[in-house]
Parts: C-alpha cells; structure tokens; sequence
C-alpha cells in the first residue's frame, strides 16, 4: 500500500502542486481537494490508514503509508490522510457509538466531508492554548441537550467542514469540572466564524479560524463518550496525533531534500557542482542523518503505542525531536538552493514554512520539554523518597 500510495502522490498529485485553485491565503480549495480525491479513489489509496472493516492499521503500519503520502503538500489532502481528519478519524473510531460512527465518521473515512476539532482559544480570551485546563467555553445540560457557548481559536479547516468535534468545560456539578465532547454537523448558524488570518503555512483548506460559539444546542446523543471525560479522549487522540504530524512532514522533507540535492548535483559555481563544495555537500549528508533519525524515532514512538501504552512521554519526545530535526532538513534546502529556495518554484519554500509552525502545533517544543522536566523531577522524588525510606 505504502508502494501504491508513493507511485500515487509522485505521479498524479505533484503536479497538482501548480494548479491555481487557492484561496485567498493559498491555501488549497475544497473543489481542488475533491478533484484530487476521485483519483486516489479511482487508485486504490484514499483513506489507505483505514481497513474497510474500519479498523485502524497500527502506528507502526500508519508511519510507513503517511511518510508516503507527505512527499507532496497535497499528498495528505488527496489520499485522506491529513490534519485535522485523520486525527479526528481515529478518535471517533476509538470513542464513538456505531451510531454515531455511521453517522459521522463514514463520511470522513469515505473521503467526502472534511472535519475540525474545537479545542484551543483565543489568547486574549484568556482561554486554553498549550494548557487545555484554561479552557473557558461551557457546557450546561438543558433537558435532552446541551447548550455550547464561548469562542475558539486556530481551528484548522472550519470553514467548508461538515463534521466538528466541540470541546467543552462542563457546568454540570455531576462531571466535576471535566470537559465534554460533542460531534456536530456543521455549519451551523450557532457558529460564527470571526476572523481567519493569514499564517505562515498555507497547506490547510479552510486556513485557522477564530470563531465565536452562541448557544449551539446539541442533542445529549451526540457526546462523544461520558460527560466529563473529554480531557482523557483528548489524550487519547494527542498523542497518535502527534506522531501521524512527524510522518506527513517527514514525507515533505524527504521531497525537500530530494530536489535540493538534484539542484546541488546540477548547478556549478566557483568552477565544480555544487554538492563538491564542502559546504553544501556537508548540510546535506547532515539531512540524511537527521532523516534516518526521524523515520527511527517515529518507528519507536509507534511501537510504544501499539503496545497500548498512551505514550505520552514518548510523543513529547518524538515531537520535539522530529520537529527540530525537520526544520534543520527544511532550513538546509532552502540555504542550499540559495536564491531559488526562497522562491515559489520548488515546495522547499513551503517545506520551510510549514515546518516552522509545526514546531507549534500539537505543543510547543518548550511545552513538551518542560512536560518531560516535571516527568524528570517526578522520577527523582521517587526515586530518593524509596531510598530515604
């Protein structure tokens, strides 16, 4: 499959990669999208992470097909493995009734709706971001639904999806202050999208929204899971989350890293091509370590989680490690390129900007680091309390 889908984003979806149906912040249209779609349907590889039982293949498995389909921008769009939706996907998969999995869920996997996660909030809301405790938007039971009301930020691909998962601060005393998720079919009037600002990536249809939520009734049927429990199928989600986001830009650094050493082997100055320079011979062969690096971090972090284990710890470190990683990749073909990197000629431009913001997505590498430090702390109490004892 992973063969398939390789053969698949290389010859038919990369030169996609010059059509002009983008948006006003470039980003890809829903109609360039769909297009895309019919032929990764017509060959056999959309939605490939999913068996037609609907059982998800295991991380391990996943990694290899999305590296694949991230050797275009437009790989993940056309074979139904990008964010937010494979996320999203897999967490209904996980949590969701068969109801609601045929009611919700069938669509994504199908390929013909796309979906959005309303988690974070405005900063100057004072709302959750990297800390999802902060979370300000409530939820309040009103007979056989739920009222939603409050305002979220950077929602990736709100505007054109038909499937949201909102998420919610309960009010209810019974659920102890935890979160409530809900699946909801969109748009709905109850929404306003606010603002959605330019950005640094632009590989997203729909871009990042800011939105403001006004009394949406949701019928108590459409919680996804337990009242109260949306902070546990968050992390549920996360970290699987996490991982599938190194993949696709694994894939796109692979490209990048592909087309800059094609110019570096072609392009002569100061008398020999450039790759005999030392200079740039040395930025990419540090690609090429940094590249087996991330495919064996993703491996061990998708061996940790097919063992059951949530991985938290092991996604922060592989985020962190990965993200950091690309950039070097992404940065070293842009200098190695020189002048054409920084333009729109090749993806190395976009490469780059894609990857600086998912050093953001999904936690800040600080945030990560500084997770792992109180797991550090932690150990050590532990550790020095048994040998007090």
């Amino acid at each position: 499959m992973a063969d398939k889908v390789e053969a698949f984003v290389r010859d038919v979806v990369v030169p996609y990669e010059q059509d002009t149906r983008r948006d006003h912040h470039n980003a890809p249209t829903d109609e360039l999208l769909m297009d895309m779609r019919v032929h990764a349907r017509a060959a056999g590889v959309l939605t490939p992470h999913i068996r037609p039982d609907g059982t998800h293949l295991s991380q391990r498995e996943t990694a290899v097909i999305l590296i694949r389909s991230g050797l275009s921008p437009l790989g993940p769009l056309a074979c139904n493995t990008c964010a937010p939706d494979e996320g999203n996907m897999y967490l209904i998969g996980h949590v969701g009734s068969p109801d609601l999995k045929e009611r919700f869920l069938k669509p994504l996997v199908e390929g013909t709706a796309r979906s959005a996660f309303f988690m974070t909030e405005p900063a100057e809301w004072q709302g959750a971001g990297s800390d999802p405790s902060m979370m300000k938007t409530t939820c309040r039971k009103d007979g056989n639904h739920w009222v939603v009301n409050g305002r979220k930020t950077f929602i990736t691909g709100a505007l054109g999806a038909k499937v949201g998962i909102v998420m919610a601060a309960s009010a209810e005393e019974d659920t102890k202050g935890g979160a409530c998720m809900f699946l909801v079919d969109l748009p709905d009037e109850a929404i306003r999208i606010d603002e959605i600002p330019n950005t640094i990536d632009s590989s997203m249809p729909g871009g990042h929204a800011t939105l403001t939520i006004d009394n949406l009734r949701i019928p108590a049927d459409q919680m996804l899971g337990n009242p109260g429990e949306g902070f546990k199928y968050a992390q549920i989600r996360l970290s699987p989350a996490r991982l599938s986001h190194c993949m696709r830009w694994l894939g796109c650094c692979i490209r990048a890293q592909e087309i800059a050493a094609d110019y570096a082997c072609r392009r002569t100055a100061f008398g020999k091509t450039l790759i005999d320079h030392e200079g740039v011979g040395f930025m990419l062969a540090e690609n090429c370590i940094l590249i087996q690096q991330c495919e064996l971090m993703i491996d061990w972090c998708g061996t940790v989680l097919d063992s059951g284990s949530l991985g938290t710890v092991e996604s922060s470190m592989a985020k962190v490690s990965v993200s950091e990683a690309l950039m070097k990749i992404a940065d070293n073909c842009v200098q190695v390129m020189g002048g054409t990197g920084v333009t729109g000629r090749t993806i190395v431009e976009q490469v780059f900007r894609e990857i600086r913001a998912f050093r953001i997505y999904d936690g800040p590498t600080e945030v990560h680091k500084w997770s792992l430090a109180k797991k550090i702390k932690r150990d050590w109490k532990q550790a020095n309390s048994q040998l007090t004892a």
